[in-house]
């Protein structure tokens, strides 16, 4: 194995892009190419994540929950944590604020439109 790229299946795919944006991601492949997309690929320098309508799977893949959120939390490693911090007061909702862990690092964690908890650590 040799990278792991989440695809989260998301009901608003255009809010997901734009709340995405704010955290410092960028568009980098979508499906279809015009229009709006049922699939896009955004990339924040090494991290890559995919957002896929529920409608666009129909019934492929009953299994997914079609609930909002989920079970999992999504752990980024960052650097400039404060300015990522500082950058997105009042923008985002705030799970945890900027707290240093018994493992040395220095997190917080936000809440993305979909209801999935995001966490961004540095080792500070």
């Amino acid at each position: 194995m040799e990278t792991l790229t989440p695809n989260i299946f998301v009901k608003d795919i255009e809010a997901t892009i734009a709340f995405y944006k704010q955290l410092g991601f960028a568009l980098e492949t979508q499906v279809p190419e015009e229009g709006t997309p049922v699939w896009v690929m955004m990339r924040c320098e090494s991290v890559a994540m995919m957002f896929q309508t529920l409608a666009s799977l129909a019934d492929d893949l009953p299994s997914i929950s079609r609930q909002q959120g989920g079970a999992v939390l999504f752990y980024m490693q960052t650097s400039g944590i404060r300015a990522l911090f500082n950058s997105l007061q009042g923008k985002v909702k705030v799970l945890k604020g900027l707290e240093k862990t018994f493992y040395g690092a220095t997190e917080f964690s936000i809440e993305d439109n979909n209801g999935f908890v995001l966490t961004f650590a540095e080792d500070e």
